[in-house]
């Protein structure tokens, strides 16, 4: 390519007209490399841009300022307008944020396990690792698939938290440590299962790392009021919700960091995700 344009270079010194010509195929060959005459992008990449989630929405935020923006500042003024468009932006942002999650199935559930995640992000600084929406697989008898909501691996040891909405009009109560109420509803059902997901984790991981590793099963509630701090109930620890990040952090160390790395390597190997984002799907498809 280059020995061909120093040539056309050479033939121009001579054909002042032809230059002329030249430099117009040349603009001409610009201006179809940029989609058209004008420089307008071709209709494909504008197609592939609003199949983009994040494109749509930000083009549904525009759309929805503008109208704002149109009516408020026929209606009232031209500033009323601009400040509540931007209000209206600023709060669809915020609301949307508070919906995201790593797991994107979870985008359209109930909040809590939402609102849990977040609180165990700030646990990564202190050496906890977590996986979130892990599947326990079918055991020998062929017990169907269980998940767990969030996985923890940290130095005060292993722990398998699901976390629950539940209708805070009905009290929550216990009887003796082994029975767990939710208004007249019995949850041993619920409370077996908790327990359950997390003796196969254990069993699952031990069978990796060739050490036994205790994972302790527990239950955050959202919801109702809870009347004490932490319960153990048919094994599982109850609690509030909101008091996740605390549960965790008031118990001994146990663990050393190589030991949480080596049984978070596991349990990541060992318990898929229990909805497979689409590059992990096709990872598992080559495997």
């Amino acid at each position: 390519m280059a020995i061909m344009e120093r040539g056309d270079a050479r033939e121009a010194r001579g054909q002042p007209q032809q230059t002329q010509h030249t430099s117009h195929d040349q603009a001409g060959e610009a201006s179809e490399a940029r989609g058209g005459p004008e420089g307008r992008p071709p209709r494909d990449s504008l197609a592939e841009l609003l199949k983009e989630p994040r494109a749509r929405r930000w083009l549904e935020r525009a759309a929805v300022a503008l109208a704002l923006f149109i009516v408020l500042s026929l209606v009232f003024s031209m500033r009323v307008g601009i400040t509540v468009a931007a209000l209206a932006v600023i709060a669809d942002v915020v609301r949307r944020s508070r919906k995201d999650s790593s797991v994107p199935a979870w985008q359209k559930s109930s909040a809590a396990e939402r609102r849990t995640e977040k609180q165990l992000r700030s646990l990564e600084k202190g050496g906890y690792r977590v996986l979130h929406a892990r599947a326990v697989p079918r055991d020998g008898e062929g017990v169907s698939d269980g998940r767990i909501d969030h996985l923890v691996i940290g130095p005060s040891g292993v722990y398998a938290i699901d976390s629950e909405k539940w209708d805070k009009r009905l009290p929550v109560r216990t009887l003796s440590h082994r029975k767990l109420f939710h208004g007249p509803f019995n949850k041993k059902d619920r409370l077996d299962e908790a327990r359950w997901e997390a003796e196969q984790a254990s069993k699952i991981i031990a069978n990796r790392v060739g050490f036994e590793v205790p994972v302790q099963p527990s239950v955050a509630i959202y919801g109702p009021s809870i009347p004490w701090k932490v319960m153990r109930v048919r094994d599982v620890d109850v609690y509030a919700g909101p008091r996740a990040r605390g549960y965790l952090r008031r118990r001994p160390k146990i663990l050393t960091e190589s030991d949480v790395q080596r049984i978070y390597q596991a349990a990541q190997q060992a318990l898929p995700p229990k909805y497979p984002t689409e590059a992990e799907a096709g990872l598992d498809s080559k495997q």
